[in-house]
């Protein structure tokens, strides 16, 4: 009781007026609806909480979980594309998921029709975890309904909203945050230049986790995104040997994560300037015509690391294009 009464005034320190904590009456209901519907709440400090998850900076302090969930004690790894997904796309988020499962690892994503369930389904005998973007016990689309039955009763459904959410388009940024937040590596089979998946491969980019794209012919919208992340460094997947090599090398690392966030909402809030002042550099440098980013990056005297990722995020909002050669410019 006494770390919620102080709940108000970090919500102050971080922004937020008129905070007020959630009435005791609406979350016993909600535990009761969690138990009804067969859900247990995983908290951080838990045995079952991925630790991968803990390290983000706006990491869940708990969520509802309805299936195995020692599956989260294994090696994970997110598959994500296409809604509209085509045959040949589908028969690649199937083919690396069934070697990814025989190869030890869980198959996560987040239940979206395309190439979403065909992860899904390829891995159930091996695991599999789907990130809710509503309640747990909200299927959403309804036509995943009997596979998302099947997960809950041989892998794993998370989420960290309430029982009963009916999801909205606010809530999947939020969801994709966590599919790569769990994952070690993040594989992008078919993904249009705008889409929720390139928005998860930004999450897996600034989290420091590894990022994978199977390429597709240039003429295709559906692989414009997976090429553009091949194009700015993403690791070109042919096959699941391309993935597994990724993920060894990665597991041999000793070295910390690449960024300790700080979970005071005071540094957070700092850690955001210094993001909001990058952008504005980057942005105040460029103009109509294209500039190399390598000279981007030394006119800016900043590591290229903390660039790089920026760059990103200002592509995929559409404020900087980035041309052949490795030349970028301000969107016009």
């Amino acid at each position: 009781m006494d770390a919620l009464a102080v709940l108000p005034e970090v919500a102050k320190a971080a922004g937020v007026e008129n905070y007020a904590t959630l009435p005791e009456g609406v979350a016993l209901a909600e535990l009761r609806a969690g138990q009804l519907a067969g859900a247990t709440l995983v908290h951080q400090g838990e045995p079952a909480y991925p630790a991968d998850l803990a390290t983000l900076s706006d990491a869940p302090p708990f969520f509802w979980a309805l299936g195995n969930t020692d599956i989260l004690t294994k090696p994970l790894v997110a598959l994500v594309g296409a809604r509209n997904a085509s045959s040949l796309g589908t028969r690649m988020a199937r083919r690396l998921a069934e070697n990814l499962g025989q190869a030890g690892y869980v198959v996560v994503s987040g239940l979206a029709r395309g190439i979403d369930a065909a992860a899904h389904l390829a891995a159930l005998d091996t695991g599999t975890v789907a990130v809710f973007a509503g309640g747990v016990d909200v299927v959403y689309p309804a036509e995943n309904a009997s596979l998302a039955q099947e997960i809950g009763e041989t892998g794993l459904r998370i989420s960290e909203h309430p029982m009963g959410l009916r999801p909205q388009a606010r809530h999947f940024p939020q969801r994709n945050r966590i599919i790569s937040g769990i994952s070690r590596a993040v594989v992008v089979v078919e993904a249009a230049a705008k889409s929720g998946s390139l928005i998860t491969a930004r999450n897996a980019l600034d989290q420091g986790r590894e990022v994978l794209a199977v390429p597709g012919h240039p003429f295709d919208a559906r692989s414009s995104g997976c090429n553009m992340l091949i194009r700015d460094g993403a690791t070109l997947v042919r096959g699941v040997d391309d993935v597994i090599e990724v993920l060894k090398a990665a597991e041999q690392l000793t070295v910390a994560p690449p960024q300790e966030v700080p979970q005071t909402p005071q540094k957070r809030a700092a850690l955001s300037q210094e993001i909001i002042q990058i952008h504005t550099q980057i942005l105040a440098r460029l103009g109509p015509s294209p500039v190399a980013e390598d000279q981007l990056i030394r006119d800016l005297k900043l590591q290229a690391s903390d660039i790089t990722p920026q760059l990103v995020t200002l592509e995929l909002d559409g404020k900087v294009t980035r041309q052949a050669g490795g030349l970028i410019s301000l969107s016009s």
